[in-house]
């Protein structure tokens, strides 16, 4: 099937979709008692540096950790604290822990009064707003962490044993690092290998045999595709990678970096018509608009869909529901036609479970060695097995049995190469990735009540209101 354009097939699909709202808390601002450069009076006085306390941690000093209480848990999280206290008797009986999924609006008040905590899990649906945290001089610079011995080998520093990117993301500007990714997820599209196999299917690899799938799968009374309805920023996981294989990595950097019209590239119209022509024929499960992540997780347990957009936690989060014989795999967005710019294995990876260090912490130095510990070989292996995902740390998985969906993501990546993309709009403006493109826009187009034209309005809509906001710190890739 021959097509003379740039972009083929995608003039020819015509559609309509998305889904419904939810408001999601953000951090947008800061009280002005929590706007300063830290007050040293407060935190514990350092300890003695050595070889095996790099850091000049206060050995007998306690810790305060928040954990995001969400796909990980936060078993992985207490383990670490566990060899912290090993490494620091004194410090038994000292370590605070909480898991919650309300980070915002547990937090936030702690950082308005000068009290926040020594380490945060700064993850989930009401994560903290990093670019207000940066820009606010709430943060602590994690060069030091990054510059120290690691656990493992004192020859070579922490930085160096971090997978590719991961210092990269939690930089804004400068060569300050203000956030550490502690996990590397893998996003894309995740099925049920046995499902297909029972069927005789195949994991599509062009957007035809996706639709070609789709339509069988109906007849078969089985939905192609569900989603997070509630939290349809989960699309993006998928989505992203799929424009930038069609129009390349600069799409996505043009979006990133709030550039005028980048939202109405060729790449993104062709990439929403084709999503919006999943639900305009019916491929995406009824009544997905009204599911949260966990709910149309179920139903792709149960087999009820063959494809959810997700990210490599998706394992762990759903180990509960997930039949033993259901072989997890997760796959490459499909390719639109021969015009994409970026081979077929093109995915999404980078690190995820972003942690800081509060600038105004009672122990930094303390929630900096908590990290350095995570990052040694024992709690990294600890975390791959708990948690069913890969760590930043650059191996790690040596030796240890995978379980199927973190096999096949791990697969997926070395297969990429070099075609990894890593858009970062959900770091560095969290309210608009969230609540504006994912719920106003991409939730509208895939619940069928916007067009993919008008969701390509609205998207530019929203990021040119944030260029124009002088409230809001503007980041740019280099």
């Amino acid at each position: 099937m021959g097509f003379t354009s740039e972009f083929g097939r995608r003039d020819l699909v015509k559609r309509t979709a998305a889904i419904g709202l939810i408001s999601v808390p953000t951090m947008t601002a800061l009280s002005a008692c929590a706007t300063g450069g830290g007050d040293d009076t407060k935190q514990v006085e350092k300890g003695k540096k050595s070889a095996k306390n790099p850091l000049a941690v206060n050995e007998s000093a306690g810790l305060d950790v928040v954990i995001f209480d969400g796909g990980f848990g936060d078993e992985y999280a207490k383990a670490a604290q566990a060899e912290y206290v090993r490494a620091y008797p004194k410090t038994d009986g000292k370590i605070k822990h909480s898991a919650t999924q309300k980070i915002q609006a547990k937090l936030a008040p702690r950082f308005n009064g000068g009290t926040p905590p020594d380490l945060i899990d700064n993850s989930g649906a009401e994560q903290m707003d990093f670019g207000t945290l940066v820009s606010k001089d709430q943060l602590t610079d994690l060069r030091e962490l990054l510059d120290a011995p690691s656990l493992d080998d004192p020859n070579k520093k922490v930085r160096d044993t971090l997978r590719p990117g991961v210092l990269e993301m939690g930089q804004f500007e400068g060569d300050e690092v203000w956030v550490l990714y502690y996990a590397y997820t893998i996003y894309g599209v995740w099925y049920s290998k046995s499902l297909l196999a029972k069927h005789g299917w195949e994991y599509p690899q062009t957007w035809d045999e996706m639709l070609a799938l789709c339509k069988e799968a109906k007849k078969q009374g089985i939905a192609g595709w569900t989603y997070p309805g509630k939290y349809p920023y989960y699309l993006p996981f998928s989505l992203y990678p799929f424009i930038a294989k069609i129009g390349g990595r600069e799409t996505l950097d043009a979006i990133d970096n709030l550039e005028p019209n980048a939202w109405k590239h060729d790449a993104v119209k062709a990439a929403f018509e084709a999503y919006h022509e999943l639900q305009a024929k019916g491929y995406v499960l009824k009544g997905t608009p009204g599911l949260d992540h966990i709910q149309s997780q179920v139903a792709w347990n149960e087999g009820k869909t063959l494809f959810i957009p997700n990210g490599s936690w998706v394992e762990n989060e759903t180990k509960k529901t997930t039949p033993k014989n259901f072989d997890m795999g997760v796959g490459a967005p499909s390719s639109l036609d021969s015009g994409d710019k970026l081979p077929y294995g093109t995915i999404w990876a980078s690190g995820g479970e972003p942690f800081i260090v509060p600038k105004n912490a009672k122990n930094p130095r303390g929630g900096m060695e908590l990290l350095r510990i995570m990052l040694g070989t024992k709690s990294t292996q600890n975390f791959i097995q708990q948690v069913s995902s890969l760590s930043s740390l650059n191996g790690g998985t040596e030796g240890l049995r995978l379980p199927p969906g973190l096999a096949s993501a791990q697969e997926l990546w070395k297969k990429a190469g070099d075609n990894v993309v890593n858009p970062r709009l959900q770091d560095w403006y969290v309210t608009l990735q969230k609540e504006k493109i994912g719920v106003a826009a991409l939730g509208e187009m895939m619940a069928g009540r916007m067009s993919p034209k008008e969701c390509m309005a609205k998207c530019q809509k929203f990021a040119d209101e944030t260029a124009k906001d002088s409230a809001v710190k503007k980041y740019r890739h280099k």
